[in-house]
């Protein structure tokens, strides 16, 4: 398609009735002499100047039929091809270089010969110039979506597959985008293992080993290398902790320092701690002073404790509350039964082998006071009633309860028989 300047150069020739294969037809043979206007010599040579200072717009006029006629409409073409080539190449400048359309390129036109060659050459120019800046476009369109597989092409890509190595800048700029991707994919890579060993794996240790960063990438790469490395040091030291707690040593606490929530689970993990110990404390106290010293009702304190803790200190207590109404009840009874009161009975409420402590000691009391009982009426009616022959009766005992009643009756037995004998 040709530039408005070639259409309007076309013009010109038409209205001067010549074309570039009638001028030849009529050109003025060798030897000929020609005789040449020195107003249209003065015209062409402004022409030339003007052409020479850039202005391609200058423009003869055809008229006749000499050799001046075909000088002019040569000039006009010259000047219309060359406005052509500077008009292409401003639009692809524009387009390109402003708009951003890589792929717009110089049209031909009516050219030929040397100024094909030139827009052939501004073309291809365009083209290695476009071609860098293709293959980085694509390669960072992929990494910014996440692909971080392409590399940019150090050599061009012929349609004939005869291409060349890029060279100089070109060389550099795509030496330093692969550079940079290869730098981007093992940063990803060492992150991604670092994450998954801890996140994932539970293994704690982990370093991302990025090497021959330089910059932010180092910075970054220190980063992650001191988050990975402290969130090692602080959940280490909560383990140290809980596992003492687990193996029963409550002196330990944990020190490493932190801030945010691994501040709270420490603050949290500390005040466990501390819960623990003074709950060990004070059952151990109350144990000690129930089972060792005797001293009973002892209570556990543990200021601050709540859920759980709390239910379990009340327990505790709940048992020492019991267990010390339970022995002073039954002390109460045996310290009335060796005082030789033997109406008392044991009646703390209890379970189990406590109930059937209680349960012993009620029956011993009875089987003493059945024992008194009978042993004080066959007394009375022996030594102040005169009446003999009388014999204890205490139902149900046994062993020394048995042998002793059995002792008594044979005292009376034998009393009887003598006195009645002597009678």
């Amino acid at each position: 398609m040709e530039s408005g300047a070639a259409a309007r150069g076309t013009k010109t020739r038409a209205k001067g009735g010549q074309s570039g294969q009638s001028l030849s037809s009529r050109r003025t043979p060798r030897g000929a002499t020609t005789t040449v206007d020195t107003a249209a010599l003065n015209r062409l040579l402004a022409a030339l100047v003007g052409m020479r200072d850039g202005n391609f717009r200058k423009r003869l006029t055809v008229s006749g039929d000499g050799v001046m006629s075909e000088i002019a409409a040569v000039f006009n073409e010259v000047a219309d091809r060359n406005l052509h080539l500077t008009g292409e190449l401003s639009r692809v400048r524009r387009v390109v270089g402003r708009e951003g359309k890589l792929t717009e390129r110089l049209e031909t036109g009516a050219c030929e010969g040397s100024w094909v060659a030139a827009i052939e050459n501004s073309n291809a120019l365009v083209d290695d110039l476009v071609r860098p800046v293709s293959e980085v476009g694509r390669v960072l369109s992929a990494v910014a979506e996440g692909d971080l597989s392409p590399r940019m092409e150090l050599r061009t890509q012929a349609p004939e597959g005869a291409g060349h190595p890029l060279r100089g800048e070109f060389l550099k700029v795509g030496r330093t985008v692969n550079n940079l991707v290869d730098q981007l994919s093992a940063f990803t890579d060492e992150v991604t293992r670092v994450a998954s060993e801890v996140g994932t794996e539970g293994k704690l240790g982990g370093q991302a080993r990025v090497r021959g960063l330089s910059g932010s990438w180092k910075d970054l790469t220190d980063s992650v290398n001191t988050m990975a490395s402290r969130l090692t040091a602080q959940v280490r030291d909560i383990a140290l902790v809980t596992t003492a707690v687990a193996k029963g040593d409550l002196s330990r606490k944990v020190t490493v320092d932190v801030a945010g929530e691994m501040l709270e689970l420490k603050n949290t993990v500390n005040t466990m701690v501390d819960q623990l110990s003074a709950f060990s404390s004070e059952v151990t106290r109350v144990a000690r002073e129930v089972g060792t010293d005797g001293i009973l009702g002892g209570q556990a304190h543990v200021p601050g404790v709540d859920g759980t803790w709390k239910e379990l200190t009340d327990s505790v207590n709940l048992m020492a509350g019991n267990l010390t109404a339970q022995v002073r009840g039954i002390a109460q009874v045996t310290t009335a039964v060796a005082n030789g009161d033997l109406s008392q009975k044991v009646t703390v409420p209890a379970r189990g082998e406590v109930a059937r402590l209680a349960e012993t000691i009620n029956q011993m009391t009875e089987t003493l006071r059945i024992f008194a009982d009978e042993v004080t009426r066959v007394a009375n009616e022996v030594g102040a009633e005169g009446r003999l022959g009388g014999q204890a009766i205490v139902p149900g005992v046994a062993g020394t309860w048995k042998d002793l009643t059995d002792s008594v009756n044979t005292v009376f037995r034998n009393l009887t028989t003598q006195v009645r004998d002597i009678a």
